[in-house]
């Protein structure tokens, strides 16, 4: 380094401290001798809020104290917990016997409706098979196809041709007697009908025995 760059770095540095101190020189100063000023700390109980001693204790951890739970009776706690589990098991199961019955119910009332419409049918049923018994080759695919399809919600045709006489099914209006055996059908006068595996309505026939 030169002379002269000697010369410039210690102007450089004068004109620094010129630069500080006109920034500090609106800054209070101490007067001279005086102690320094005490730190401040946000929240200290000392006066102005200066930080004092038991400030600092605080602050580092002599704070609020745990909670105490010696006190809490842990068996009665368990106990009242076993007893709203208890009780909302059988809410749960209120509920699910409550939706099982609506649907029983809601099937029963549908099948009801249903069977209601079926057994309106039965004079329809009638008429054709006594079109059937006079024109067989023409009412025949007919009263097969709609007998199918009734069979299918539900509704069927109780055959007891030559079937022993069942009074829960059939109703005997007349008998013809024969070797004296049991009972069995020997003529269908009026078809019988099931509505979902149950009498709607019995068939009226002959027996012989």
């Amino acid at each position: 380094m030169t002379h002269d760059d000697t010369i410039g770095a210690a102007d450089d540095g004068t004109e620094r401290a010129s630069e500080i101190d006109d920034i500090t020189s609106s800054m209070p100063r101490p007067a001279p001798g005086a102690a320094p000023a005490p730190r401040r700390v946000p929240g200290g109980t000392g006066d102005g809020d200066i930080a004092d001693i038991d400030d600092i204790d605080e602050l580092v951890g002599g704070g609020a104290s745990a909670p105490d739970f010696s006190d809490v009776d842990v068996e009665a706690l368990l106990g009242e917990r076993e007893e709203y589990r208890a009780m909302a098991q059988r809410v749960q199961a209120d509920f699910d016997n409550y939706r099982r019955r609506m649907q029983t119910q809601s099937q029963a009332d549908a099948d009801r409706a249903t069977g209601r419409l079926a057994e309106a049918l039965l004079p329809v049923l009638d008429a054709a098979e006594a079109a059937y018994l006079r024109h067989p080759d023409e009412v025949g695919p007919l009263l097969n196809q709609m007998l199918v399809e009734l069979k299918k919600q539900g509704l069927e045709l109780v055959n007891l041709d030559g079937a022993p006489f069942d009074p829960e099914v059939a109703e005997a209006v007349a008998h013809e007697p024969a070797g004296g055996g049991e009972p069995v059908v020997a003529e269908v006068l009026r078809s019988g009908y099931l509505w979902k595996g149950k009498v709607l309505r019995a068939a009226m026939v002959k027996t012989t025995d």
